[in-house]
């Protein structure tokens, strides 16, 4: 069995969500975790939850959503609480593009934190070209929280080993897997069994062999065989040892 820790079925650009389902589970991908980006997606994770054994919702504001949010955060209270939300987020800081209001991004960051801290479920962190002060805030409430998850890693191996220190899982997506991603490879190299987790981050970042099509939850099954490579591990052997670390970290 695997467990795909963050796909986006809810996204607007999915079709055909019970399709995309059933391939996964033909895939043996088994249990997936649909994450939300703002409060509609979240939404509309919790409902595709709800719908499906071994499927679970992880809801929160996505720091480039974060920049557009207008309104009490406090809305999302009712998602996060639900049985069904297995985890808070995406959450986290996003420096890439020119124009980034930052620090509104760090005060939602922070605000999802606290929540966190308060209904102890793991948090979910999108981090990009902001890995510093991602630390910062992670470093000042990783006490607090109940799991830590680092999705789609893009950092370096130094960096990995900081957060490590946190408690914080790696994720690692379908980057892997592109003949060019050195850094991504090397840190799959080094990092211990017992925080390694695998996703797709569908529709987005699909593995080789389909890259150029859209991305789906199956394909994560490219990702454990990438990774088994590296760490010249068995199919099988990658996959059980990502499925019980996503059952810990997600209480489940």
């Amino acid at each position: 069995m695997i467990f795909n820790t963050h796909t986006h079925l809810n996204d607007l650009q999915v079709e055909d969500i019970e399709a995309l389902i059933k391939n996964a589970i033909d895939n043996n991908v088994t249990h997936m975790a649909v994450v939300g980006s703002d409060y509609n997606t979240s939404l509309k994770a919790l409902e595709i939850a709800k719908s499906h054994d071994n499927i679970y919702a992880v809801c929160g504001l996505h720091p480039s959503d974060s920049e557009q949010f207008v309104g009490n955060s406090d809305i999302f209270l009712d998602l996060i609480n639900d049985s069904k939300t297995v985890g808070i987020g995406e959450i986290g800081l996003d420096y890439h593009y020119e124009n980034t209001n930052k620090e509104k991004q760090k005060y939602y960051f922070e605000t999802f934190l606290k929540y966190a801290c308060n209904i102890k479920k793991p948090v979910i962190i999108h981090c990009r070209d902001a890995y510093l002060d991602t630390y910062e805030l992670l470093e000042k409430y990783h006490k607090n929280l109940d799991g830590i998850i680092l999705h789609c890693y893009s950092g370096s191996v130094e960096m990995m080993q900081r957060f490590l220190k946190l408690g914080c899982y790696i994720s690692i997506a379908g980057t892997v897997t592109f003949k060019n991603a050195k850094e991504i490879k090397e840190v799959v190299k080094y990092v211990p069994l017992d925080r390694l987790l695998v996703e797709t981050d569908d529709p987005y970042l699909t593995p080789v062999p389909y890259r150029g099509h859209q991305n789906q939850p199956a394909y994560v099954t490219f990702v454990v065989s990438e990774i088994a490579k590296i760490k010249e591990m068995t199919f099988d052997e990658v996959a059980n040892i990502t499925f019980t670390n996503a059952l810990k970290v997600f209480h489940l």
